[in-house]
């Protein structure tokens, strides 16, 4: 299959109340300034924003619009969670291809050129990510998490971990239509998505590059406790299921993730510290 000469794309971010403004800035900002100008921006406002974010995002769509770049916002009347605002959003993008963007976090200037250019040359492949640069002061890397590269990598590694960092994605939205789209469960929207996907039979990929540079908040912390425990076995119940894992890689899975969510929150972080440079 021949691609697109001049692909183009939409960049899909949800955003809610609790989101700091500087932090949605600098991050429209860092798409605004690609080397490789989306097609058009779908931001999707999960609930009601306070006045400094819609300050912040009239600003940008005069700014974006201003360079012939759409710009289109997607309210939702209360705070759906992040699957169905993606879901929402993924449904009204115009393009065949979608870079994911957080709504804090920092894209680095080529990052879509990179994966448009990816894309192209693997045909075969309906997502690509890549690494990040973990921060929290701006400017200050505090670790890089990579990932696995190759499609036979990241079959095997997502049987136990997220494939994928999911700021970094980029893919063709007919795929992920096809696999279900974006779908609620909390805190693991995007790996539920990978899960069907990869057992479904579609490629996926990483490049061997920082694309983004992530914004970390108390990750320890949220991604941890019983009810966090419960999702996750909810989702490894799902992959066994489907058929991408069988019934010891399910146990193992369950295991493994009951080593990272159940610990007190200074053990699990220093666990995330150890699993991040892996």
């Amino acid at each position: 299959m021949k691609e697109e000469v001049n692909l183009e794309y939409s960049v899909l971010i949800s955003v809610y109340i609790k989101e700091k403004p500087e932090f949605l800035e600098r991050a429209l900002e860092s798409i605004y300034n690609q080397t490789l100008k989306p097609r058009e921006v779908i931001l999707v406002k999960d609930g009601l924003l306070t006045e400094e974010l819609e300050t912040i995002i009239s600003k940008e769509i005069r700014k974006f619009n201003e360079s012939n770049i759409d710009f289109t916002c997607i309210q939702l009347e209360k705070n759906m969670g992040l699957g169905t605002a993606l879901q929402t959003g993924l449904e009204k993008c115009d393009c065949d291809y979608i870079a994911r963007m957080d709504s804090d976090d920092i894209a680095v200037s080529d990052r879509l050129e990179k994966q448009v250019n990816y894309i192209k040359n693997n045909s075969q492949v309906s997502v690509v990510g890549g690494y990040i640069n973990e921060f929290v002061k701006e400017g200050k890397v505090i670790r890089t998490k990579t990932m696995p590269l190759n499609y036979e990598e990241l079959y095997k590694y997502g049987k136990y971990r997220n494939p994928l960092n999911h700021m970094t994605v980029f893919f063709r939205k007919k795929d992920v239509l096809d696999a279900g789209g974006y779908k609620p469960m909390k805190g693991l929207e995007d790996y539920y998505l990978w899960s069907r996907m990869l057992a479904k039979g579609y490629k996926i990929g990483n490049i061997d590059q920082v694309l983004v540079n992530a914004r970390l908040g108390n990750f320890a912390n949220r991604r941890g406790g019983w009810e966090y425990f419960v999702t996750y076995c909810k989702l490894r119940k799902i992959q066994n299921k489907l058929g991408y894992t069988n019934i010891f890689e399910l146990i193992s899975g369950v295991i493994f993730t009951a080593m990272i969510t159940l610990p007190p929150n200074n053990i699990r972080g220093c666990i995330y510290k150890i699993l991040r440079k892996k």
